[in-house]
């Protein structure tokens, strides 16, 4: 049995955006400072994932939800 051996890629979601990966070696958490000044709302956003989509890591931006009380 041979095994293979798949590299994946990085990619960002963000309101049904996708959003290219700036590079490996930035964290999640610093790639969305990377695009915050072009999407504003990513500065109150939350980082989920990675989820494996095919050969590809998907890190989904979701905003982050505030009660008022």
């Amino acid at each position: 049995m041979a095994v293979k051996v798949v590299a994946l890629t990085r990619s960002f979601q963000y309101a049904g955006v996708s959003l290219p990966d700036p590079g490996a070696q930035f964290t999640p958490e610093q790639v969305k400072g990377f695009f915050a000044p072009v999407y504003p709302e990513l500065n109150n956003s939350d980082v989920a994932g990675p989820e494996v989509r095919g050969n590809k890591l998907v890190y989904t931006f979701s905003r982050s939800v505030e009660v008022k009380g």
